[in-house]
């Protein structure tokens, strides 16, 4: 007879799969459980997609950055509990705003009616084809301007008002693709941004510590690491405003948001 402990490989010995509380914006995902992709995201379209994209398994990375990621951010950041966090970080954004990190288009309905164009920066095709409801549906027009927040290929001062949520733990070179923003941005226009990052508190900071090479291999290299306003100040941005605050309902070493609005001198 097997011994009880050598079923299923090791998992009887050492109990069940873990499950991991995983992060993007203002909402959180289990993962390491089955159940979860495919009964919770199947709205998103994954259970079309092929077993090593869904599970993300090494074999289908590419699979799983390029086809799955995108989705599974559309069906997070589309969640009712990120509609406050977008309309405070949106006010106050007028003429023509550049919006690094357009993603799958949420913050299109928070748009105040100030705006009159957006340049949109979207690296994936994807997102950008989820996006083509809410582009439509925009009142003011909304062209894909660029792929990469690093390089923007629009002249100087040719922004108003610049707008970022929940893409400045994300990008690899922060500091210069911010400095690109401050490029495109006219003299005296503003950065309206929104995100996760570093705590104050040092017991939540070593969590976040613990849980960044988790939260990195899930959401394509987004950091709960990163001090934000540092990054942004780095980059010769002023801040004028900035509420750091953890979100309601979430842990703190996920939750811990930063959102403001800096100066470009």
């Amino acid at each position: 007879m097997r011994p009880k402990g050598r079923r299923h490989g090791n998992r009887a010995r050492h109990g069940p799969a873990p499950v991991v509380l995983v992060h993007f914006g203002p909402v959180r995902v289990r993962t390491g459980c089955a159940p979860v992709w495919r009964g919770e995201l199947a709205g998103a379209g994954l259970s079309a997609l092929p077993p090593a994209a869904r599970w993300g398994h090494r074999a289908g990375v590419g699979i799983y950055q390029q086809q799955v990621l995108p989705r599974l951010i559309n069906v997070l950041c589309g969640m009712e509990v990120a509609g406050p966090y977008r309309a405070r970080v949106c006010a106050g954004l007028h003429g023509r705003v550049l919006e690094i990190g357009f993603g799958s288009g949420h913050n299109v309905p928070f748009y105040p009616a100030a705006v009159t164009a957006v340049h949109a920066i979207e690296p994936s095709d994807v997102a950008w084809k989820l996006a083509a409801e809410r582009v439509a549906a925009s009142p003011v027009p909304v062209e894909r301007s660029g792929l990469d927040g690093q390089s923007l290929p629009l002249p100087d001062a040719t922004c108003d008002t610049a707008l970022s949520t929940y893409t400045l733990c994300t990008i690899p070179e922060v500091v210069a693709a911010l400095k690109e923003v401050r490029r495109v941005l006219k003299p005296g226009g503003t950065l309206h941004f929104l995100d996760h990052g570093l705590a104050e508190d040092g017991k939540v900071q070593r969590w976040q510590h613990r849980l960044d090479p988790l939260q990195g291999r899930v959401f394509g290299g987004c950091r709960l690491t990163r001090r934000i306003a540092d990054v942004v100040t780095e980059a010769g941005f002023v801040i004028r405003e900035l509420d750091r605050f953890y979100e309601k309902g979430s842990p703190k070493s996920l939750g811990a948001d930063y959102l403001g609005v800096a100066v470009s001198p």
